[in-house]
């Protein structure tokens, strides 16, 4: 057993996790991340289906497809008494250490180090400097139905991912390549296309060895030499990649809480997280779409009247021919002169238009307002609503997801370029926080499914 150290200046420490009791349906038990799927109902309705009444992570997570329904206060308090009535029945038991979490999907097997962050040395503020630092802009107007089922929760389930800059491979790929001398904890088939994923123990001298290499990463020195910044540069050692409005509801209670009194070591400090190197061969990039909904205003002609006469809009067939147009433009952005520098002159951006009928195009803005497309198309996006172009805009995972929603009528698509794994760690120092779901870590299939939780009362 493994003991979980006091909190450090590290800015995390060794977790002390619960696991799913052995002889339950694991493939029931793990469901996919809450904030997946928002805008297909249909894939929750199959997901309630295969779960049934089966101890499931499904019945203690708050999926954010149902956040506008009006019985979410029922279904908060149904939640949490889920929590009590599954650690009074035994179904959850204590583990202490590091889990080596392998998730195969895809042909692909990408592995990550389960531990538990101090949200002391998060901040998720747009200039933050703090040693645990978001990806991309935090949605604060998001956080409020999080806090509510986070606020009496026993229980916290991570679908957090968390970045590593460790082209060495000195943290995780030591306990990799030890994997069969390890003690194997769970192992099962994901629901709904969802691959395959196993953990494992990781025994004291290898957690004790994890830890001194986490610190080494950390240090001023290390930074500067990563990233040929000064050495007095604010380190930043843990990206949160996915799940980064979980992570910023839990500060956000951990602040009240501390407010309010609470000890310096209660749970609710730290926040359970899988930790990846984003060197890992096997963890890719997508881009998250942008989708109009309640369009009821042409959008192309505000398109026009926003870039004049920096816009191109090219009519294509299909979308496997903006689609490879698209790949194309990519490429050529990342083969140009200073590709990746915040100092660069930006280059002619481009992004993919899927509207109904069906109708495809590829749009280019010369002289783009932002650096990156994504930028670009949110700044348009809430113009448009702010106009009453239309009613909303969500976020889609996928680009067979983005083509099929966006021909439903009183709709519209964006398909926008991937950022790329080498920049996004040095943006993120240089600029700060990307706009707001700029990335996703894999597709939606890809995305963390809840096996673990950790008590947080």
């Amino acid at each position: 057993m493994v003991r979980a150290p006091e909190p450090a200046p590290a800015g995390f420490r060794l977790p002390r996790l619960l696991l799913p009791r052995p002889g339950l349906d694991l493939a029931r038990w793990a469901v996919i991340a809450c904030d997946q799927h928002t805008a297909e109902p249909a894939y929750w309705q199959q997901v309630e289906q295969v779960v049934g009444d089966a101890p499931s992570t499904l019945h203690l997570i708050f999926p954010e497809v149902h956040l506008e329904a009006g019985d979410r206060a029922q279904r908060v308090a149904r939640i949490q008494a889920t929590m009590r009535r599954y650690l009074a029945d035994g179904l959850l038991v204590e583990h202490a250490g590091p889990v080596l979490v392998e998730r195969t999907v895809d042909g692909r097997t990408r592995r990550g180090l389960m531990l538990e962050l101090d949200l002391e040395h998060y901040d998720f503020s747009p200039h933050s400097t703090s040693l645990v630092r978001p990806t991309e802009g935090t949605i604060v107007a998001r956080l409020a139905p999080r806090i509510e089922v986070r606020r009496g929760a026993e229980l916290e389930l991570p679908h957090v991912l968390v970045l590593i800059d460790d082209r060495e491979g000195t943290v995780i790929e030591p306990i990799a390549a030890a994997r069969a001398q390890l003690s194997q904890m769970y192992e099962t088939e994901l629901m709904m296309g969802g691959g395959h994923v196993a953990g494992c123990a990781v025994d004291a001298p290898r957690a004790a060895a994890v830890a001194a290499a986490l610190a080494a990463l950390g240090t001023p020195a290390a930074m500067a030499r990563r990233y040929g910044m000064p050495p007095d540069t604010p380190p930043m050692l843990f990206a949160v990649g996915d799940g980064n409005h979980s992570l910023a509801t839990a500060k956000s209670i951990w602040q009240q809480m501390k407010a309010e009194g609470a000890s310096a070591d209660h749970p609710a400090r730290f926040a359970l997280v899988e930790v990846e190197n984003i060197h890992d061969a096997a963890l890719h990039f997508a881009p998250i779409h942008r989708l109009l909904v309640g369009v009821r205003a042409d959008v192309r002609a505000a398109l026009a009247a926003a870039f004049g006469h920096r816009l191109v809009l090219e009519e294509v067939p299909s979308a496997e021919a903006m689609q490879a147009l698209l790949r194309a433009a990519e490429a050529d952005a990342a083969g140009a002169p200073g590709a990746g520098s915040a100092a660069a002159t930006r280059p002619m951006q481009a992004f993919g238009l899927v509207e109904p009928g069906p109708r495809f195009a590829v749009v280019r803005i010369a002289e783009p307002p932002a650096t990156l497309a994504v930028g670009t198309v949110q700044a348009f996006a809430d113009d448009f609503i702010a106009r009453r172009g239309a009613s909303d805009v969500d976020y889609v995972h996928g680009d067979e997801a983005l083509v099929r929603l966006a021909q439903q009528p009183g709709q519209a698509g964006f398909h926008l370029p991937t950022v790329g794994k080498g920049e996004l760690l040095k943006r993120v120092l240089a600029e700060g926080p990307l706009p707001r779901k700029t990335f996703s870590m894999g597709e939606a299939h890809e995305k963390r499914y809840y096996v673990e939780a950790r008590r947080i009362r």
